[in-house]
């Protein structure tokens, strides 16, 4: 399985999802995933951690409302210094939402709104180095952000989390930036501009890899979650998204 100690820095290298019910979602992953919950850790506002075959993979907090925020799963890029790539996205136009901050000896986080309005985390990692795992089955598998300004959104993660940005599509059809580091790709760039309904922003999102798409669809209806949008087949695989009991949303691929 791909596994690393530390992400390259611009790669996607930790997801949370922000909860209003977090021993449903807890349960919820686990059963889904075969992922295990840790317990909520006080001394860290009740983040909690899920691993699998005991490698950390994704964590959790509780939504209680204040921030107006809906559930949602969160992506943090790795940076080698927190403070300054904050610095440099706000010269480029980001709105700062969490302002660097350290977290223990596990690392110092930030939180953006990008020039296009989605918002994406950092981390600079200190003994915490992200996700053990990932792209295979049962963990973050793809990373996308779908925005409605293509072309700054590309210059914004190229210069600012210094990504080698590499077009993959550049038709009126389909535009598409990848994040390339060696022979991997490991997020892209879509232009949403054409299909994003009214009043929604752009926006990243997290592709779980399963064996089969179909299959996890019918747990995640059975374990209170819900179909978002129906499966399909593509040259990536046959991808759905669907929405998890308190209305998270995340997508599905099987390779």
């Amino acid at each position: 399985m791909p596994n690393r100690e530390t992400a390259p820095v611009g790669a996607p290298c930790w997801i949370d999802i922000y909860s209003s019910d977090p021993d449903k979602t807890r349960i919820f992953y686990t059963e889904l995933f075969g992922w295990k919950a840790e317990e909520p850790n006080a001394d860290f506002g009740g983040y909690w951690m899920f691993f699998k075959d005991g490698v950390q993979i994704a964590g959790g907090m509780r939504n209680d409302g204040s921030t107006g925020a809906p559930d949602l799963w969160s992506v943090y890029l790795a940076t080698d210094d927190t403070a300054a790539t904050v610095e440099q996205a706000s010269a480029r136009g980001a709105q700062v939402t969490v302002p660097t901050m350290p977290v223990a000896d596990l690392g110092s986080m930030a939180v953006i709104a990008d020039p296009a309005g989605a918002m994406i985390g950092m981390w600079q990692p200190g003994t915490h180095k992200g996700f053990g795992a990932y792209d295979e089955p049962n963990t973050p598998a793809w990373f996308e952000l779908h925005t409605r300004d293509y072309d700054t959104s590309v210059a914004f993660y190229r210069d600012v989390f210094k990504w080698n940005a590499q077009p993959h599509s550049d038709t009126d059809e389909f535009r598409y930036t990848v994040l390339a580091h060696g022979d991997e790709q490991l997020a892209g760039i879509m232009d949403a501009s054409g299909f994003l309904p009214d009043g929604v922003p752009s926006y990243w999102s997290v592709y779980f890899r399963v064996d089969d798409t179909d299959a996890a669809l019918r747990k995640i209806a059975d374990l209170g979650g819900a179909l978002a949008e129906e499966p399909q087949d593509t040259p990536y695989g046959r991808l759905a998204a669907a929405t998890d009991p308190t209305g998270a949303r995340f997508k599905l691929m099987a390779r």
